[in-house]
């Protein structure tokens, strides 16, 4: 990365979140993931008890936003999104986490 690699200066920010809607058995979790690696983006998904999908994701902040986007209106093929809350933005100096997991 060259001083003038836009990731360099761009911000890390850390965000907590959860989709709720029809959003499990639909294999939310693994596209998030899936598109979470292609992002630079690391972090963590998983399902959780009462039928929403929890995660946090850390990276710099326009990928971060493009996933919210996605967190809040696209979802995996077969998903029903009704709404997903962002928790705990924070910036950090780097990311918490080594690549983005599905925790079970």
């Amino acid at each position: 990365m060259g001083a003038d690699d836009p990731l360099c200066s761009e911000p890390l920010v850390s965000v907590d979140f959860e989709v709720f809607g029809k959003v499990q058995g639909v294999y939310f979790t693994k596209y998030v993931r899936d598109i979470c690696l292609q992002l630079n983006i690391c972090g963590w998904v998983k399902n959780s008890k009462t039928g929403t999908i929890l995660g946090k994701m850390q990276g710099p902040k326009a990928l971060v936003d493009e996933m919210a986007e996605w967190l809040s209106t696209v979802g995996s093929p077969g998903s029903e999104i009704h709404h997903c809350e962002f928790t705990n933005w924070e910036n950090v100096a780097r990311p918490q986490f080594q690549g983005f997991v599905i925790r079970f």
